[in-house]
């Protein structure tokens, strides 16, 4: 029985340290602006070539 409990605490440790690295990379590492900004159109004429 505590070699199954031993067993059982290292899949949980394996699994939280999964879900951390994964959020870690999402939140953290993958991060990009969420409005891309455009560059804004100068007005007045212009002269096409």
């Amino acid at each position: 029985m505590e070699t199954f409990l031993e067993f059982l605490r290292e899949i949980l440790k394996g699994v939280v340290r999964e879900c951390a690295a994964y959020l870690f990379r999402k939140n953290v590492l993958e991060y990009k602006k969420t409005t891309l900004r455009r560059r804004k159109l100068k007005g007045g004429s212009r002269k096409n070539k």
